[in-house]
């Protein structure tokens, strides 16, 4: 005789496994960014993303709608801002496409804005040294904006370095470019005299330090390898390093705005092409992967049309040789 079983009640659906919730997936995410400021910058975007749909959210669930909830907020923003914000969201939907937790591209209705077309962003070589040498603004300051024109890198590199990173003798840093690989940036004299005594007789940690002293626990207590061994105190922030050269900079901006950090970068390349150095010559310095990037440093601005005016006045009296 047979006995022939009969399938039992069907299981209860399961919920979604806490590796596949809103909150885990984000933190996987964020671990998976190497450079601290682009980190910091995306976890703003990604924790708006999760008070929208909730910590305990599938991943898989995700909607365009969320997604437009989530960039409300920077509805009225600038178009710079807005394009950050919607590249961090892009940045944590390809990821998690990767790891098979999204099927489906929730920002596909939203569209990166065009921002205002703007003229020359050079800033003129003698408002930077003016700028440079005041000691009215704090040595940390100073180190940084030198850096960043000299070596005419991302402020972002810049700012992950670590005094480990640095080659003192050579004039040159170890830093982590957009695409993960590992190069070198070099600087001038000038910088060369400030960077002593800025680290003083620190050895390890970062070089640009926060004023405080970094919190210890809680959800603003930064990474261990964002803390200085010696002071305590974390890693400067872009934002805030950002803060500091618009207010530094704002009295020699003719339009009394002040500069941004990645105008440093793209004063630097400009005045090189200025003083006539090639695009190959170029390329080395900005260590860009493709020529054509460079289009938009090396468009000579206001003070080669000044130049070309002043030398070609049929007024003056004493003709350039």
């Amino acid at each position: 005789m047979s006995v022939v079983s009969f399938p039992g009640p069907p299981a209860p659906a399961a919920g979604p496994s806490p590796a596949s919730s809103m909150t885990a997936a984000v933190e996987r995410f964020l671990e998976s960014v190497q450079a601290a400021t682009t980190r910091t910058g995306y976890a703003e975007t990604l924790a708006r993303l999760t008070v929208v749909a909730g910590p305990d959210y599938p991943v898989a669930a995700l909607t365009p709608e969320q997604y437009a909830a989530v960039m409300d907020r920077w509805t009225a923003a600038a178009a710079a801002t807005w394009n950050r914000h919607l590249s961090a969201l892009a940045s944590f939907t390809t990821w998690a496409q990767r790891q098979d937790l999204l099927a489906t591209n929730p920002a596909r209705r939203l569209e990166r804005r065009k921002p205002a077309r703007r003229g020359d962003r050079a800033i003129p070589a003698a408002r930077l040294d003016k700028l440079f040498t005041d000691p009215a603004h704090a040595l940390r300051e100073r180190v940084l904006w030198r850096l960043l024109y000299d070596t005419a890198a991302r402020a972002e590199e810049i700012l992950s370095l670590n005094v480990e990173d640095l080659d003192l003798e050579f004039r040159r840093a170890r830093v982590r470019s957009k695409g993960g690989a590992i190069e070198y940036v070099h600087w001038a004299t000038a910088t060369a005299r400030l960077l002593p005594r800025l680290l003083a007789d620190r050895t390890a940690g970062p070089v640009f330090l926060a004023d405080r002293r970094a919190p210890i626990s809680g959800s603003r207590a930064p990474a261990r390898g964002d803390i200085c061994p010696i002071t305590g105190r974390g890693r400067l922030s872009y934002p805030r390093a950002e803060y500091l050269f618009k207010t530094a900079s704002a009295e020699l901006d003719p339009h009394r705005q002040g500069w941004t950090l990645h105008q440093l970068r793209h004063s630097a390349l400009q005045h090189l092409a200025q003083a006539g150095r090639t695009a190959p010559e170029l390329q080395a310095k900005s260590r860009h992967q493709h020529l054509a990037s460079l289009g938009r440093y090396v468009r000579l601005g206001e003070e080669t049309s000044a130049r070309i005016t002043a030398e070609a006045d049929p007024a003056q009296r004493r003709r350039p040789r």
